[in-house]
Parts: structure tokens; sequence; C-alpha cells
């Protein structure tokens, strides 16, 4: 006769305040999580990158291999790189999702887990992952990741792909005299030269102008940038100790001096403990004094 055993009564709650073990243990696996999500798309990344420079050297090696080859299949292939950069701007953004997410559990979880006495104690980051994963969005605007990729690879091709066009048109079948001369070969069936030259010209000012103008959107929290903020709906502010401890450009370098000289101690056989803020070179926010450290 088969025995029954009764069905242990402490199921799993998710309602239950988890013990520091489990938590810990949970945010583990969440965080190794959001890494790998982080990485394939970062992955998806450079695939069109990929996708965008072989396109292009495979089109000028096309377009230089004869003085026949029309000149043509270099703006051809501008639109086709410009599609590229599209794609790349939107997993661009799907990237950012997970990427911030990681941001936020190492800024506000992993710092304080390496520096409990220099980093203040703060449980925004927490509520600020919760709201993100129950509506999650995009971090970052279309413009910004357009504007992003373009600066950052995208720029580039565009301006080789300019200069060889103006190489082939110049150069096939001899090098052209006058600047009528140049315009007459830039024609395209029946389009004037003319067209096809301020075409180009405003399509490539289009794409500078484009890249600089949104240098200034810096919503992107996965990137290294100079300041770093979180803007998660609906959460749009975390602690006022997080944004002041980005405010400086330098505070990386600062970090890496202090982590060789703690070495070079422990190597002598004198571990010295070095309170980051301690530091000469450091600005104490006002809300890392201890009446803003949350409880």
């Amino acid at each position: 006769m088969r025995q029954s055993f009764p069905i242990s009564s402490r199921a799993f709650d998710p309602t239950r305040k988890l013990s520091p073990a489990e938590f810990n243990t949970a945010m583990a696996h969440f965080y190794r999580g959001e890494i790998q999500r982080s990485n394939t798309w970062r992955n998806r990344l450079d695939t069109t990158t990929n996708w965008a420079v072989l396109s292009a050297g495979a089109m000028l090696s096309f377009a230089f291999s004869s003085p026949n080859t029309p000149h043509f299949v270099i703006p051809v292939d501008s639109i086709l790189v410009a599609v590229f950069l599209i794609m790349e701007a939107r997993r661009y953004r799907y990237y950012e999702i997970w990427s911030s997410r990681v941001r936020v559990m190492e800024t506000g979880y992993l710092a304080r887990m390496l520096a409990p006495e220099s980093v203040p104690a703060d449980k925004e980051w927490a509520s600020h992952l919760a709201s993100d994963l129950l509506t999650p969005h995009f971090t970052i605007s279309v413009w910004e990741a357009i504007g992003r990729r373009l600066r950052r690879n995208y720029i580039w091709l565009f301006a080789l792909l300019a200069l060889s066009w103006n190489l082939k048109v110049y150069l096939y079948p001899d090098p052209a005299r006058t600047f009528d001369e140049f315009l007459s070969r830039a024609q395209v069936g029946l389009v004037s030269g003319w067209v096809v030259f301020m075409v180009g010209f405003v399509f490539n000012a289009t794409l500078l102008v484009f890249a600089l103008s949104t240098i200034r959107l810096r919503e992107a929290t996965g990137e290294v940038l100079p300041r770093h903020q979180f803007s998660l709906h609906p959460l749009r502010v975390v602690s006022s100790w997080g944004r002041a401890a980005s405010s400086g450009t330098k505070a990386t370098v600062r970090r890496a001096k202090r982590a060789r000289h703690r070495l070079r101690g422990a190597t002598s056989g004198e571990y010295r403990k070095i309170d980051l803020t301690q530091s000469p070179d450091r600005r104490i926010h006002s809300s890392e004094t201890p009446d803003r450290i949350l409880k």
C-alpha cells in the first residue's frame, strides 16, 4: 500500500517578507538573467553594424572594380546603410531596457554590499526597479537612439560613402578638369548632375546636423556617460545620493587610484581600510549626511 505524505505547509508565499538569504539568492539570479538579456541585445547591435560595414565594403569594391561601373550604386548603398541605422536604433532601445535595470542593481544593491560604510543606505532602487518591472517601457527616445548609434559607428560609414562617390565621379574614366564636367558625370538618367549633387549634399549635411543636435540627449543609463541619472516611469527621480555620486567625471579615476594604493599596502603585509568619503578630493553631497540615510 502506497504511503502518502502530507504536503508541507511552508510553501512559498510571495507576499511574505523574504529572509536575507532568500533575497540575496533571488537578486543574484535576477541580476544574472538581466545581464544575459542585455548581452543578447548587445550582440544584436554588433550584428547590424557588421551588416552595414559588409554592405559598404562590397558595394565600394564593386563600384571601383571597373571604370564602366555606374556611380549611383554608392548612393543606393547609403540608403541601405540608413535602413540598417534605423534597425540598430530600435535594437538599441531594447538593449537599454535591460541595461538600465542592470545599472539600477549595480548602483543600488551591489555597490552597497561592496562598500557598506561608504555608500549610504538607500531603498529607492528597489521601488525604482519594481516600477519598471510592473510597467516596462523604453528608457530612451528614438531620436537619442539614432543619434547615439550614428555618432558611434554610422557617421564614419556615411562619410566614407560620400567621399567614395565623389572620387568615383571625379576619377573615372579620367580626372575631371572642371566642376561642370564633374556635374555632367554625376547625372543619373533624366536627373541632372546638379540635382544628384545637391540631394547628396543635403542628405549628408542632415546626418551631420542630426548627430550634433542629439549630443545633449543623455537618457541612456547603460552607457558610460559623464553624468549618469535614471529617469524611469513612474519613478522619475532616484535618491539624491545617486545623483551626487555621478556628478564628477573623475570619480572613477580616483577610485582606481585608491584601489591601487590599497593593493600596494596589502602586498607589504599591512591592510589599510580606506573610507571613500574621507578622500580630500571628493565632494560630500548633503544627501550623504547621517540624517538623510534611510533606515
